[in-house]
């Protein structure tokens, strides 16, 4: 047994070392062109009491914005068992078309903004697998729908599936490979696989999808630790970890989702406007950019949008200026 542990014990320091080597080798450098996108949830627009369709169209309109992530919720879009209600959805993705905008679509049972599992009140009562096949085939329903579209560039298939968070089931890798055979099966564009890019390798992701996901955040709220936690990493982690996918599966990284907003104890609509900026002042938007840009990404999607827009509706518009200056350096 301690021979069994020193193995172990040794193997882990080779590891950390080799990883700590790796940091010092990559030589990080800016990429020349970098897109900048924004995420949109309709739902999380609608949780801050705004007309969702007057926050979509001023990032479209005023942001500019030619990249989006538009997160589906499965609840919004199945209120009721076998009653589809596509929408709100098909207008999303009509003007993002009418402006030249090319979107990401999320799909699934596990998409973002909490509780991350967006389940119908009906589905809440049936079995793991009844779920799952109720998931299965909400897919099938809008993969075959919005195929044709032409402002959907990638379909990403849940929000970080392997990473156990948020009100959900455990996850679930066979079930996720259903979901991604199944959307391979109905349409040919690519499919990303997201997962955390503080405490995830993105190895399991890079074998599943066309494109890795990953995230991008600095300050977060630590339930475990009951207290605010800043990550200690530095742009050089994320950049040898893209190196690493690159050489060993020659997929494409890219951030989705960039944080420009505050991650609080509570949800953003429970904290006072005075503690939200606090936590997150322009400063850390500021330096969150410039971390993001010595990663040597050359592709993110800011994570915050929703905010800004009801930081402007109530008389602060930096947040939303600097994001809109930005986005025009890449247009």
């Amino acid at each position: 047994m301690k021979r069994f542990l020193k193995t172990i014990f040794f193997s882990g320091t080779v590891v950390v070392v080799l990883i700590v080597a790796g940091f010092s080798l990559i030589r990080v450098t800016p990429a020349k062109q970098i897109t900048w996108g924004v995420d949109f949830s309709q739902k999380h627009a609608q949780n801050f009491s705004l007309d969702w369709q007057e926050v979509y169209l001023a990032i479209l309109e005023d942001l500019r914005v030619k990249n989006l992530k538009i997160s589906t919720a499965w609840d919004l879009l199945e209120p009721k068992e076998n009653e589809y209600s596509f929408f709100d959805l098909d207008w999303q993705l009509e003007q993002a078309q009418n402006h030249g905008a090319k979107t990401i679509l999320v799909i699934g049972m596990k998409t973002p903004r909490w509780p991350e599992c967006h389940l119908p009140n009906w589905a809440k009562t049936l079995s793991e697998q009844e779920q799952q096949s109720r998931v299965l085939e909400l897919l099938k329903q809008i993969v075959l729908r919005y195929r044709d579209n032409q402002a959907i560039f990638a379909w990403q298939v849940e929000n970080e599936p392997l990473f156990y968070f948020g009100d959900c089931p455990k996850p679930d890798i066979s079930f996720l490979k259903k979901e991604i055979a199944l959307v391979k099966s109905l349409d040919s564009r690519p499919i990303i696989i997201s997962d955390s890019g503080e405490q995830s390798f993105w190895l399991k992701p890079a074998k599943l999808g066309d494109i890795v996901g990953t995230t991008m955040y600095r300050r977060v709220w630590s339930t475990k630790l009951n207290r605010y936690i800043d990550y200690p990493l530095s742009p050089s982690f994320y950049a040898f970890r893209r190196w690493i996918i690159e050489k060993l599966f020659h997929k494409k990284i890219v951030c989705v989702e960039l944080q420009t907003e505050p991650w609080g104890k509570k949800l953003l609509y429970d904290i006072p406007v005075s503690e939200q900026l606090e936590l997150f002042d322009t400063a850390k938007f500021i330096d969150n950019i410039e971390f993001a840009k010595n990663t040597g990404f050359d592709t993110f999607y800011f994570w915050g949008g929703e905010w800004w827009y009801w930081l402007k509706k109530h008389g602060n518009d930096s947040f939303w200026q600097l994001a809109k200056d930005v986005i025009k350096s890449s247009i």
